[in-house]
C-alpha cells in the first residue's frame, strides 16, 4: 500500500492539485502559531516544543490506524501525503520564473527565484541547486519518512519543515493579503508576518531536528543523483561526506547536484541550469519510487 499511496499522491499532485487548500501549511499555520504562545506549568520549554511538534502526527496516525477498511485507509494516507508534498505556491513562483526567462526578463527571473529563496529560508544557492533542494524538502524527504514511518513520519517532517521556513506560509495567504477588503480590516495579529514567522527558539528547534532528519535522506538522494547523473563524480562526493555529521544538508546537496550534472560557474544562475536541475530532480524521485518498489517486492515494506 505504501508504493500505491505514493504513486497516486504524486500523480494527483502533478495533475489535479491547485491552490492553498492542498498545502499542509494552510492547516498547520494557526496550530503552530498558537504553539509559540502555549505554556504548560511544570513542563520545560524543550519538552513542550517536542509535544507540540509531534501532536498533529500522532493524531493523524491514530485516525488512520483506527480505520480498518483498507480502501478508506488508502484514501486517508493519500490525502495526508498529498498535503505533505503540496507546494503549489512554489510551483507558481517557478512558473513565473520560467515565464520571465522566456521573455528574457532577467530582473523578473531573479526576483522570482529570490522569492523562493526567502520563503525557504535556506542558504543562498544557485538557481538549479535551489530547485533541487526544494524538490528534496517537499518530495524526496517526505517520501522517505512516509516509507519509513507512514503518515506519522510524513506529517512530523512536514511540521518541522514548516517551522523552519519563515516565508512559505505567507504565500498561502497571498490572496487574503492582497485583497483590498482584507487589507483594510487586517489587524497586526492577522498579517502574514505576524502570523507565520516562527519564534526564534522554534526556528532553532526545528533547524536542529531537521539537520538529523535530513541526514540519511539526503545521502540516499545523493545515491539517486549518482545513478541518474555522473556516477563517478557524484559517488566520490558522496563517499567523501558519507560519515560527516556537521555538514548541512543544503551544502551537501549543492555539491552532489553539481557533481551529478556539472554546470560551468558562469551558467549556474541561468534558466537553462534551473530547468536542467528540475529534470535531474524528477529523475531522482523516480529512483526513490523504484527503491520503494524493490523494498515492497522483497517484503521490507507493506
Amino acid at each position: 500500500m505504501t508504493l500505491l499511496t505514493m504513486l497516486i499522491a504524486l500523480i494527483v499532485e502533478r495533475l489535479a492539485v491547485r491552490g492553498s487548500a492542498w498545502q499542509l501549511v494552510t492547516y498547520l499555520r494557526p496550530y503552530l502559531t498558537r504553539g509559540e504562545r502555549v505554556m504548560l506549568p511544570g513542563l520545560p520549554q524543550p519538552y513542550l516544543m517536542l509535544l507540540w511538534w509531534l501532536l498533529p502526527a500522532l493524531l493523524v496516525s491514530l485516525l488512520i490506524y483506527s480505520v480498518h477498511f483498507w480502501l478508506l485507509q488508502l484514501v486517508l494516507n493519500t490525502l495526508v501525503l498529498l498535503l505533505c508534498i503540496g507546494s503549489w505556491s512554489y510551483r507558481q513562483t517557478y512558473k513565473q520564473f520560467l515565464n520571465a526567462a522566456q521573455r528574457d526578463d532577467q530582473e523578473a527571473a531573479f526576483l522570482a527565484m529570490q522569492q523562493i529563496r526567502t520563503a525557504q529560508g535556506a542558504p543562498e544557492l544557485s538557481y538549479g541547486q535551489q530547485l533541487i533542494w526544494l524538490n528534496f524538502r517537499y518530495y524526496a524527504a517526505v517520501l522517505f519518512w512516509y516509507a519509513l514511518l507512514g503518515a506519522f513520519g510524513a506529517v512530523a517532517y512536514a511540521c518541522l519543515r514548516q517551522l523552519s521556513e519563515p516565508g512559505a506560509a505567507a504565500d498561502t495567504i497571498a490572496d487574503e493579503a492582497t485583497a483590498p477588503a482584507a487589507a483594510e480590516h487586517a489587524t497586526p495579529e492577522a498579517t502574514p508576518a505576524a502570523a507565520v514567522v516562527p519564534d526564534e527558539d522554534w526556528r532553532r528547534f526545528a533547524d536542529d531536528l531537521l539537520h538529523w532528519a535530513d541526514w540519511l535522506p539526503v545521502r540516499l538522494f545523493g545515491l539517486g543523483l549518482a545513478l541518474v547523473g555522473d556516477f563517478s563524480r557524484t559517488s566520490a562526493v558522496l563517499l567523501q561526506h558519507a560519515g560527516s555529521l556537521q555538514l548541512s544538508a543544503p551544502a551537501l546537496l549543492a555539491e552532489l547536484s553539481q557533481a551529478a550534472e556539472p554546470v560551468p560557474e558562469e551558467l549556474l544562475n541561468t534558466p537553462d541550469a534551473a530547468v536542467s536541475a528540475v529534470a535531474l530532480a524528477k529523475r531522482n524521485v523516480l529512483f526513490f519510487l523504484a527503491l520503494i518498489a524493490v523494498l515492497t517486492l522483497s517484503g521490507w515494506l507493506s
